[in-house]
């Protein structure tokens, strides 16, 4: 069984090791633990937080920006992307399904957060030119868009945050509420008008923290036809060191599944080990891409037949990007 895995931070790895002197770095250093873990293809989301003391590009000068560094991890992950023989770009469906028949995996871009715009809409449109595809509003941050799941949860989207909303409609791009705040999350509902997904997100009815997603929240996802995608990230799963398991992260799952039904569950894996622990340490039985089976294992012991799993790993997402995006 293959899987589509809807955000990964690789391309963090990926600039950090290219300016280092490195090239194809999404084969040379992570194609075989994606091809282990059966992933066909995948989100590369450009992640370019500030105040991270780990961040490679602390200290940098010419990266003391997020729009720097957003330009920066997009020209770095297309250059590595334009060396792979075995990873291709694509903005379609159809384009995946045409990288998958001849034997390549396949990525589509995203941002996590759009800080990096300021308020200025049509920045939208640029990305869309770089072949940006998926995009959130903001990451943990307040910025002119929008508010995070780290901020104040009462605040509302800006007059800019829902004129992008409105304007990723127009251009076909999906929108992903994963990080953001409970009240911009209800906005972009009201603003749906298609499917939303919240890319990498669990239950906060099994784990009460601000990055996962309430009942509510999960049904409207549902409603719109979206699906939301389920989040290795240990401290996302239980509050117990000792339950934050493959396992739990599979009740997750069927937690999602009585709620929205099967048909809204995704994966989102987010895995981040090679941004070093223990931040970005991942639930056990799932600490790195080629252990991804140990989920499915799971959930086929909770009783999902193998079409629910295969709705799951794949194709519930790439429903989605099929309506969306062509």
């Amino acid at each position: 069984m293959t899987c589509f895995d809807a955000h990964s931070d690789l391309p963090y790895d990926v600039a950090r090791r290219r300016r280092a002197g490195e090239a194809r770095v999404l084969e040379t250093r992570h194609l075989d633990r994606l091809r282990s873990g059966g992933v066909e293809g995948l989100v590369l989301a450009f992640w370019y937080g500030e105040g991270e003391d780990h961040a490679f590009w602390e200290g940098i000068p010419e990266l003391d920006s997020e729009p720097a560094r957003l330009s920066m991890l997009l020209d770095e992950t297309r250059a590595d992307l334009a060396q792979s023989t075995e990873i291709r770009l694509v903005h379609t469906v159809q384009e995946a399904e045409a990288a998958r028949a001849a034997g390549k995996l396949y990525a589509f871009l995203g941002l996590e957060s759009m800080a990096a715009f300021g308020a200025d809409v049509e920045a939208l449109d640029r990305s869309y030119a770089s072949g940006v595809r998926l995009g959130m509003l903001t990451w943990n941050e307040e910025n002119a868009l929008a508010t995070g799941a780290g901020g104040d949860p009462r605040k509302k989207l800006t007059a800019a945050g829902r004129a992008v909303v409105r304007r990723m409609r127009e251009l076909h791009m999906v929108v992903d509420v994963s990080h953001l705040n409970d009240g911009g999350f209800w906005d972009v509902m009201d603003l749906a008008g298609g499917p939303v997904i919240a890319s990498h997100s669990d239950c906060r009815a099994l784990c009460d923290v601000r990055r996962n997603l309430a009942d509510d929240q999960l049904r409207a996802i549902r409603d719109t036809g979206g699906v939301v995608g389920l989040n290795v990230h240990h401290g996302f799963i239980h509050a117990d060191r000792e339950k934050q398991t493959a396992e739990t992260l599979a009740r997750h799952a069927a937690h999602m599944a009585d709620v929205m039904g099967v048909e809204h569950v995704g994966c989102g894996f987010d895995f981040c080990e090679f941004m070093g622990p223990p931040d970005n340490d991942a639930a056990a039985g799932l600490e790195d891409a080629s252990r991804i089976g140990n989920l499915f294992d799971c959930l086929e012991r909770l009783g999902m037949s193998r079409r629910e799993r295969e709705l799951i790993a794949r194709e519930n997402f790439l429903r989605v990007f099929r309506q969306v995006l062509g």
